[in-house]
């Protein structure tokens, strides 16, 4: 596919990632994340009957008996126990990504010069359903009682008492547009930086969508895409002729955005640059992508126009990956319109989402968060549970296991409920 005529995404220039904060089902800092993605090590669990219902769902990545204790050990109880679950998550992956950046070693944030932008697809909807119905999901973490849900039922809350906790004063703000909105929190985030508003921005995705009610949308006959699999560990199969579907997760995810400029000053170690960002409208179908590849084949291509770069430059993608026969073959065909034929010629195509499940309006974030530490650590993370692939999509999934790799350039693709698709490039730090 030849190179477009305009500039459709946007480049960023000395906007580098330099904290990661984590808190998922078996792990909490980069060097646990890593170590699942790199083994290739499933984090998904059996459901508890509570949860799963007669829905026949039985997989998920669910947190279970999470204290924010070692993580916020100066919260008063009696703020604690005004916050929801979710809000304690958020909270704590926070904490990790401000101590991972290396401002807990005394690095002072200018509180008029940092800010917070969040995804989340559903915002509070685990204390919604609780409330509603009455039950407690998780025992060591009962609901906040409506009498006291003033904080725990609004989906910005998250967000603004992060940013209170940093004391940032710059743009604090939550958008909601399902897979594609860690992108976009992400492009938000470095705009700010970019245009001279911001030195720091703490972007973070959350979801905790393993609840009932959402568990009953996503396996509703004829609609359903979620995987029964009974064997949680291979419950996500992305491009295999075998896939039925994904399995939901749940937790927080942090990435600092930082000013290079900033960052150099403080001699902060840099897991990756953002070079662009590109969010678009299929304003087609309004649950799926364009099922012929060319419309993610040309957000691809002006996405790297954007940067003055090629497509032919990157050298890994990850993709979606829901392991949903549409999602797949999207992917696929549209490697094809940009590369050609000879898959020889594709850059590997992946997916992460059988280790942590798909994180809805965080999924976006962590796949970023993924590629940083892929770039950082020079090499690819494997996608699991590929054996027997899809005729359309038998191309490099690097199905191996871990590939090293000298990496430059990398994608992350996200695709969203309302026809709206989204890419990002980040580049290994200098």
């Amino acid at each position: 596919m030849s190179r477009t005529d305009r500039v459709a995404g946007t480049a960023f220039e000395g906007v580098v990632i330099t904290g990661l904060g984590f808190v998922l089902p078996g792990a909490d800092t980069p060097e646990q994340v890593w170590r699942h993605l790199r083994e290739g090590e499933s984090q998904l669990s059996t459901l508890p009957p509570v949860i799963s219902g007669r829905t026949g769902i039985q997989s998920g990545g669910r947190l279970t008996d999470f204290n924010h204790t070692p993580y916020l050990p100066d919260l008063p109880d009696n703020f604690a126990k005004r916050y929801s679950r979710e809000i304690l998550i958020v909270l704590s992956a926070v904490q990790n990504a401000f101590r991972d950046a290396g401002f807990e070693g005394g690095d002072a944030l200018e509180p008029a010069r940092t800010g917070v932008v969040a995804s989340s697809a559903r915002g509070p909807v685990e204390w919604w359903s609780q409330t509603a119905s009455g039950m407690v999901y998780e025992p060591g973490c009962p609901p906040v009682s409506s009498a006291q849900g003033v904080f725990a039922s609004l989906a910005g809350t998250p967000a603004s008492l992060s940013a209170i906790r940093l004391d940032a004063q710059g743009l604090v703000s939550t958008i909601s547009n399902a897979c594609v909105g860690g992108h976009q929190a992400l492009g938000i985030a470095a705009q700010e930086i970019q245009r001279g508003a911001a030195d720091v921005m703490f972007v973070v995705g959350h979801e905790l969508p393993i609840v009932p009610e959402v568990l009953q949308v996503y396996s509703a006959p004829g609609t359903g895409v979620l995987s029964r699999d009974t064997n949680p560990k291979r419950a996500i199969k992305p491009y295999d002729i075998n896939r039925d579907g994904f399995a939901l997760g749940e937790g927080a995810v942090v990435a600092v955005l930082e000013r290079s400029t900033h960052a150099t000053a403080r001699r902060a170690r840099a897991y990756a640059t953002l070079r662009a960002c590109h969010s678009v409208s299929e304003a087609a179908h309004a649950t799926r992508m364009d099922l012929s590849g060319r419309s993610t084949a040309q957000l691809m291509t002006q996405t790297m126009d954007a940067m003055g770069s090629s497509v032919g430059e990157l050298d890994y993608i990850c993709g979606h990956g829901t392991a949903t026969r549409y999602n797949d073959l999207a992917e696929s065909r549209a490697l094809s319109h940009v590369y050609g034929p000879h898959r020889s010629d594709w850059p590997p195509l992946g997916s992460i989402k059988p280790v942590f499940g798909h994180l809805l309006g965080a999924a976006g974030l962590l796949n970023c968060a993924a590629l940083a530490l892929m770039l950082h650590e020079r090499c690819l993370a494997p996608t699991i549970n590929c054996e027997a692939m899809e005729s359309e999509c038998d191309h490099d999934h690097v199905t191996e296991g871990a590939r090293p790799a000298e990496l430059r350039l990398a994608m992350s693709l996200a695709f969203a409920i309302g026809s709206q698709s989204s890419a990002l490039v980040l580049e290994a730090a200098a």
